[in-house]
């Protein structure tokens, strides 16, 4: 712990809008104080608000107006601001009484529900902290979980998370006790929501307005658990301050959002940031109303809660809008005749439209009626039957999202905004906004005026580019428990990204690569392959992943995909080829139906129709796009499926896993690199 004790500490009793003394802008302490990036003036200089404070306000502004809303047996049951404060303080009583001590963590396992939002403000206004668990983490990882955040109280959905909490409890003893939220907990001692709600009402307010009066917004009050693609999760410190301060900067920042109006539907994962600042944070800044989708949401329920609730604002990572487009081209592909020819001319000027808006080009009389005529006869209807028909804000975050995927739903009157940021940013750096002069396809938009921005630039990457840096109110306070990677991430208020990018002459912003992915050749070029997978994706519409592979070898290659069926029920890849795949594969000849048929063929012919346009694909990327030979592709291979978050290859945010893909397909790897004097194209 810091120098300054905890017991020193709770001699502040101005809590909860209080600001702690503090020397430095980092801790990795549970209970340490941090400074806060405050100016004089701006929008830095804001007044910091608890969060107790800001759901005390809505509760008290808009008592009726609707929070939260989930479907139960057909019948949506709602929770007014009001019932959400009040049942948030119950869930904290409770948690007091079953002996929640300050700093200590509330971990929360379950898919995205009303309880998972009451037990998140309930462990802050504990003076706890709120820590998140993917439904998908082994045992093992929750282990390492509980354990760095020293967990008192573990809340978990179902009998299938509480077995994982269950198979590893022995190892930690300062767990007081357990929560089930859905259904009769079949486990001795687990208590039942209804069991935790009593207890809470029980209690009177004293102890709750105690720890109140000692909380600060400038204390860690929320853990967000990285998901360990590279390692051990690391845990991002967040304070108060961080979630209220970010939340009203998005409101800034988009001033069409409007209070007590916008609708969230909710399914991406709590235990992720980005979820929770809209969600929870961002959802009361504007008095939102959070709509619950199913648990089986991205296995294709999703569009049933979206054309049932048509949300006004909608958050999802690449994965989500690519599978969208992938399957709105296929509908596309089936129409004919008429109906073609009408769909493609109203896609033009919806496209039309939008570049000339980004481009401050005023649109012709022609252009303006027919890009109306496009809305209300073909536009609208597509918006309506995907659940966007009041979309005025859709945004794709932690992940690159390709421009083909952009650019098709810029034509269909439904622009994605693409945003730059991090777990450790807080999501805030730069982003794409709809606005003249605050878009162009490929970047992720201008910095936004709450951050500071700097490239550090190296020897190892080409001119312009660097490392990007950030400052400001939003930069997270520390890694729990581990001072060193602190250290290493944090210095004098500056957060090193790990991402490389470059800004072009209007003050666009562009990733082109992350330190950590560089492909290093053995004859030391450093290479980004995100770029050079982009490319190749580009160049053959039918390969759904491609993985470029090189590092400390001599020569680049690139491990493909074919875009398959997806199980319903379970989410894994399967092996027959979308329609939209085998329709392409037709256009080179074959008749195939599966991955299998395509390797089959791959393997009869390596010079036929498939391995032929393979190739030439990836010739017209080293021809057009390699930047020097050392980032020309010589080699690849086709696997035998594609990736998923249940086969292992993508993490819970939908960020492949590179490590895990290297050591899946380590024989495959290899066979490409055969002896020095045996290389050829495959």
């Amino acid at each position: 712990m810091d120098e300054e004790s905890s017991a020193e500490r709770v001699e502040f009793r101005n809590g909860p809008d209080q600001i702690l003394p503090a020397s430095s802008f980092k801790t990795s302490d549970a209970d340490g104080a941090v400074q806060l990036y405050i100016t004089e003036e701006g929008v830095t200089a804001d007044q910091p608000i608890s969060i107790h404070t800001m759901l005390k306000a809505n509760a008290e502004e808009y008592p009726k107006h609707p929070a939260l809303a989930v479907k139960k047996n057909g019948i949506w049951k709602y929770w007014t601001y009001k019932e959400y404060f009040d049942e948030s303080r119950t869930v904290a009583k409770a948690f007091i009484r079953l002996g929640l001590e300050r700093f200590h963590g509330v971990c929360i396992m379950g898919f995205n529900s009303p309880e998972w939002m009451l037990a998140n403000f309930g462990a802050i206004f504990a003076g706890g902290i709120c820590v998140g668990s993917y439904t998908t983490n082994s045992p093992k990882v929750c282990r390492h979980i509980l354990d760095d955040c020293q967990a008192q109280l573990v809340v978990v959905e179902n009998e299938v998370c509480l077995n994982k909490i269950l198979a590893v409890k022995q190892f930690l003893p300062h767990i007081k006790a357990i929560i089930q939220w859905s259904g009769v907990p079949s486990a001795a001692g687990v208590l039942s929501w209804a069991e935790l709600m009593a207890i809470g009402l029980a209690e009177k307010d004293t102890e709750l307005n105690e720890r109140l009066s000692l909380s600060a917004i400038n204390q860690c009050c929320t853990v967000i658990f990285t998901s360990g693609t590279t390692g051990p999760p690391k845990g991002v410190m967040c304070s108060q301050d961080h979630m209220t301060w970010v939340a009203k900067q998005f409101m800034v920042n988009m001033p069409h959002l409007q209070t007590a109006y916008e609708v969230i539907v909710s399914y991406l994962p709590m235990s992720h940031l980005a979820a929770q600042m809209l969600d929870i944070y961002m959802a009361c800044s504007f008095t939102g109303t959070v709509y619950f989708a199913q648990p089986d949401a991205l296995k294709g329920t999703l569009l049933h809660t979206l054309i049932e609730v048509q949300p006004t604002s909608v958050l999802g990572v690449p994965r989500v809008w690519e599978k969208m487009y992938e399957k709105m081209q296929e509908a596309g592909a089936s129409a004919g005749g008429i109906k073609k020819t009408l769909g493609s001319w109203a896609k033009y000027h919806g496209l039309n439209y939008y570049k000339a808006l980004f481009n401050n080009r005023p649109l012709s009389w022609y252009e303006s009626n027919a890009n109306s005529l496009a809305k209300r006869v073909v536009l609208n209807k597509v918006k309506t039957a995907l659940g966007l028909s009041r979309a005025h804000f859709l945004c794709s975050g932690a992940a690159p999202i390709s421009k083909d995927v952009l650019e098709y739903f810029m034509s269909l009157d439904m622009p994605i905004m693409e945003g730059y940021g991090m777990s450790e940013s807080l999501t805030i750096c730069s982003m794409s906004l709809l606005q003249p002069g605050m878009f162009r396809l490929g970047s992720v938009g201008k910095r936004l005026p709450q951050t500071i921005v700097r490239l550090k630039s190296s020897a190892d990457y080409k001119p312009g580019d660097g490392e990007i840096l950030i400052k400001g109110r939003n930069v997270f306070m520390g890694y729990l428990n581990s001072p060193e990677k602190t250290d290493e991430t944090l210095d004098d208020g500056w957060l090193s990204t790990g991402d490389i990018g470059c800004f072009d002459e209007d003050g666009f912003l562009y990733i082109t690569g992350r330190i950590k992915e560089l492909v290093v050749t053995a004859g030391g070029e450093n290479i980004p392959p995100l770029l050079i997978e982009n490319h190749i994706k580009k160049e053959l519409p039918f390969i759904s992943t491609t993985i470029v592979i090189g590092d400390c070898r001599k020569y680049l290659s690139v491990l493909l995909t074919l875009k398959a069926e997806v199980d319903k029920n379970t989410g894994e890849p399967l092996e027959t080829l979308t329609p939209s795949c085998q329709t392409m594969m037709k256009s080179l000849g074959l008749n195939v139906k599966t991955v299998v048929d395509v390797l089959d063929e791959l393997k009869r012919n390596p010079q036929g129709a498939v391995a032929t346009a393979i190739q030439n694909g990836i010739e017209r990327y080293n021809e057009n796009h390699a930047a020097s030979h050392a980032q020309k592709v010589q080699r690849w291979t086709v696997l035998p499926l594609d990736f998923s978050l249940v086969t292992g290859e993508y993490n819970n945010t939908l960020k492949l896993k590179r490590s895990f893909v290297m050591d899946k397909y380590k024989d495959i790897i290899d066979s490409m690199y055969p002896d020095p004097m045996k290389l050829g194209k495959l």
